[in-house]
């Protein structure tokens, strides 16, 4: 992997981390097209580069989390059951899951189907829960429960959990606003885990690479969260489910058809 490599990664991560596209799915597919090997080192790339993504989040919310500590108890709650699925499942998702290519146009493409049956299913389901502050532990658990789905490449992290507290009662834009901030505990314990397991791989001369990575997700994300966050809290995810389904047809077609 390369600086230019790095740096379109970056973007692309930036980009997609909190829309519900997937943005590892999409840096898989992004490296397949730049034929940039699967190695150790991008799996672990692919995985800490989030930071900057994340980073961009919290500096976004800052105001938000500092003053309203009361939230923090429940992204504790909610990021517990992805903590665990992740630790436990980890080498299944290192080894298997990420790099694969056939996994996320399947799951980029059953996302699509599953977000319109979503879609037309809230519309007669009765939305209570208004404000992050009246989330509750257990809305804040199952949220977690339903995130954890996205260590399959292709789900969306931000499409799996917004849906889910959709589903539990929260309205389009609180469950958004929840989503955002549950990723910056899960994505850091992720990128964490990840150098602490693959540390002989970031050591071995790919720390340039790594922080070019960081920054353009940093700044790229930074616009693409102000830009599209009032249209994701106030719109319905159809045109994400198009999306999903032609990327995943194109990707089959041009790229992966035998």
């Amino acid at each position: 992997m390369n600086i230019v490599h790095a740096i379109v990664l970056g973007i692309v991560e930036g980009i997609t981390e909190f829309l519900p596209i997937s943005s590892t799915g999409h840096m898989i597919l992004v490296a397949k097209l730049l034929a940039i090997e699967q190695s150790e080192f991008t799996k672990t790339f692919e995985i800490v580069i989030q930071l900057g993504a994340i980073l961009a989040a919290v500096t976004i919310y800052f105001k938000l989390l500092i003053s309203n500590r009361s939230l923090w108890p429940k992204l504790v709650v909610g990021f517990i059951p992805t903590a665990i699925i992740g630790f436990l499942l980890y080498k299944v998702v290192k080894n298997y899951f990420l790099g694969n290519s056939m996994i996320t146009v399947i799951a980029l493409f059953i996302g699509g189907i599953v977000f319109l049956l979503l879609e037309r299913f809230l519309k007669t389901k009765k939305q209570q829960t208004l404000s992050i502050d009246a989330v509750s532990n257990t809305q804040a658990f199952f949220i977690g429960v339903g995130q954890s789905l996205s260590i399959i490449p292709g789900v969306s992290r931000a499409a799996a959990s917004i849906f889910t507290g959709m589903l539990m009662g929260l309205s389009r834009e609180c469950a958004v606003e929840f989503s955002f901030l549950l990723a910056v505990p899960t994505i850091v314990a992720a990128s964490v885990l990840d150098i602490w397991k693959s540390k002989p791989s970031v050591e071995s001369g790919f720390i340039i690479p790594l922080l070019v990575g960081t920054i353009a997700a940093y700044i790229t994300a930074t616009i693409a969260i102000k830009t599209f966050v009032s249209f994701v809290k106030k719109h319905s995810f159809v045109p994400f489910a198009i999306y999903r389904m032609i990327l995943a047809g194109l990707f089959w077609f041009f790229i992966l058809k035998p």
